[in-house]
């Protein structure tokens, strides 16, 4: 339930109700936006009179939310969610570009290619340390020694870390990356998202493979019900019935989730196809559909990665979509928000 509060609603009126309402053993969420201020209800609703709340003198109106996602739902929380690492922002009219590689490889090929997609107009670095592979005979990651050169390529660039989690026992060793990735395979691994929501880092989690829009606002909400509400949703393509790419990329999930969710909604137009040649079609497209951003696998010798190099594409290609990414945004939204150095 949401409880639309009048424009010049009194202090001291609304601690009263809330003080109020918890006495009735409800979660009170309020949220002050530009133009609206909700008060959120968590708990069984059906007990309180919409009528009473309605009489109230600082109530503008009651409404009931029949989705089960509480937190996460725009209703709640009518403004965009910004996430800010170092400096950058994803949401709220502020573009996210992730590039970097599937597996991070040693340090001199993680450095050189943080150091070449940051010139070329990343904001974060991605690579992954940890590897869910679908074979257990394929290279599995580096680990905590890929984890150690992530920080070192931060250290040379000072571009912020995205890097993928598999399990609640890897946590100790994330404790100086800016942003942890869940991956599709662990979108409904409640016990994980459970740890990670007592955690104040942002998060990024994508959409299972074979995930509805609502499954996915529900792991979200699992993170959000600890408490971390630093959460950005990743649309990484769907599995269809057509084998002619890795996945389907479900372009609509961008103006949808936003519609539904406050949360800012990046695409990873990458895994969404499995291939290189696909992937600035995809960013333009996704940038078009209103993505706060984007996340690309960007490897300095795609032919000879160890994972996924079919799908990445090199430093200069990376900076061709870029550039060609930054058009659209700023012709359909305005001017790209970049951090200044």
């Amino acid at each position: 339930m949401v409880i639309l509060l009048k424009k010049s609603y009194d202090k001291a009126q609304l601690d009263s109700l809330i003080a109020w309402l918890k006495s009735k053993n409800f979660e009170c969420h309020l949220s002050e936006g530009t133009s609206k201020t909700i008060l959120g209800l968590i708990g069984d609703t059906s007990t309180l009179d919409i009528d009473l709340l309605k009489a109230m003198d600082i109530v503008e109106d009651v409404k009931r939310i029949i989705e089960p996602y509480k937190n996460v739902n725009r209703r709640f929380h009518p403004d965009d969610t910004v996430i800010e690492v170092g400096g950058t922002k994803i949401g709220g009219g502020n573009l996210g570009l992730i590039a970097g590689p599937c597996s991070v490889e040693s340090t001199e090929q993680i450095v050189e290619i943080a150091k070449k997609v940051k010139a070329a107009g990343a904001n974060f670095l991605r690579g992954g340390a940890y590897k869910p592979r679908s074979s257990p005979y394929s290279f599995q990651g580096l680990r905590d020694k890929g984890i150690k050169m992530l920080l070192e390529a931060k250290k040379e660039t000072g571009l912020p870390i995205v890097t993928e989690i598999m399990d609640i026992s890897q946590l100790e060793h994330f404790e100086e990356i800016d942003v942890i990735q869940v991956g599709t395979r662990n979108m409904q691994n409640f016990e994980l998202l459970k740890e990670l929501g007592k955690i104040r880092k942002p998060i990024v989690l994508k959409r299972g493979m074979s995930a509805t829009f609502e499954e996915l606002l529900m792991s979200a909400e699992y993170i959000s019900a600890g408490g971390n509400t630093q959460i950005i949703l990743c649309e990484r393509g769907i599995r269809t019935f057509e084998p002619a790419t890795r996945n389907t990329l479900d372009i609509s999930a961008v103006p949808l989730l936003k519609k539904l969710s406050h949360l800012p909604v990046i695409v990873d137009p990458s895994h969404a196809t499995g291939k290189s040649s696909l992937v600035k079609s995809m960013s333009l497209a996704a940038a078009a559909a209103g993505a706060d951003g984007i996340m690309i696998e960007v490897h300095n010798d795609p032919p000879n990665a160890w994972s996924d190099g079919q799908q990445s594409i090199t430093p200069d290609e990376f900076k061709d979509t870029v550039d060609a990414v930054k058009k659209i945004w700023s012709f359909c939204y305005g001017v790209v928000n970049e951090k200044k150095d």
